[in-house]
């Protein structure tokens, strides 16, 4: 691969629950990521995954310790279910750790899963209602992170004359929505934001063919709005033995000629002892060096 303009950068994605529930293990990780050459960490926002019942810490509070113990990478939650957090609560969030990183944050949201984090807590999961809930939430935050008076009412998500300081530090946020693939409303949806994370159905992978025929969509979504000459990040999310593990290095040629811009190591693989996953992040990202 040559290193010109269309070098993805490589993240990693972190669990915020089993081994890596600790907010002080997260911040290390993060700082030795910084150290071996990744670009980004960006951890889960779950409350619960299945039973049995594991450790989890809170995605915001672990956030604002790796922010902190770092200079450099970009962060985020990816990603967080906004039909289940009020946007007063986000809006506040987002600004301050964007602040508190220097413009570092990056913030993915989508519906949530799985469906038990709301039913268990009494919140309706229907699908059709957190698409709402997501949308309109959405869009109050682009009006609240702008600092000025605002007043915002839809069905699920009531902003009444309020103004929110101090802004993120490049005035807003960006934002990847995230999707399962096939799929038609979240491309649509991702398509007018600045980025995608697109993930396969619950046990299948999602391979190269699918991911560019993912993009393609959500491209014929951006030219449709007139979007398709500003910038748009696009991630792929899998697993690499190292920085010369050669399956992945044969294909990442093809991922980013299919629009891919972010390469996202995932570390979801509870059978993997936490400082064989330690000792991944410290190789460096999958990239000839």
């Amino acid at each position: 691969m040559t290193t010109d303009e269309r070098s993805p950068r490589f993240g990693l994605g972190v669990p915020n629950g089993g081994d890596f529930a600790d907010p002080l293990r997260l911040a290390d990780l993060a700082r030795e990521a910084e150290q071996a050459g990744w670009d980004g960490i960006f951890i889960w926002d779950h409350v619960i995954r299945r039973e049995p019942w594991t450790p989890m810490v809170d995605p915001w509070i672990s956030l604002s310790a790796m922010a902190i113990a770092t200079n450099r990478i970009l962060l985020g939650p990816m990603v967080t279910p906004l039909p289940r957090r009020r946007v007063s609560n986000v809006a506040r969030q987002t600004a301050t750790l964007d602040v508190l990183s220097g413009g570092r944050l990056r913030l993915g949201v989508g519906l949530g899963a799985p469906p038990e984090e709301f039913t268990r807590f009494g919140e309706d999961a229907d699908p059709k209602v957190r698409a709402r809930k997501l949308d309109e939430s959405i869009d109050a935050l682009e009006l609240l992170w702008t600092g000025e008076p605002v007043s915002y009412r839809g069905e699920h998500v009531v902003a009444d004359g309020v103004q929110f300081t101090p802004r993120p530090v490049n005035g807003r946020v960006p934002i990847w929505g995230a999707g399962t693939w096939p799929g038609g409303a979240p491309f649509r949806r991702a398509a007018r934001l600045d980025g995608i994370w697109p993930y396969a159905p619950a046990g299948m992978h999602l391979d190269v063919r699918a991911f560019t025929a993912c993009l393609h969509q959500v491209n014929m979504h951006r030219t449709e709005l007139g979007r398709s000459n500003e910038p748009f990040d696009a991630c792929f999310v899998d697993r690499s033995t190292g920085p010369d593990d050669r399956r992945v290095l044969e294909h990442i040629d093809s991922l980013v000629s299919g629009g891919m811009t972010w390469w996202i190591e995932s570390l979801d693989e509870p059978s993997v002892s936490f400082e064989r996953h330690r000792a991944r992040v410290a190789a460096g990202p999958p990239l000839p060096r």
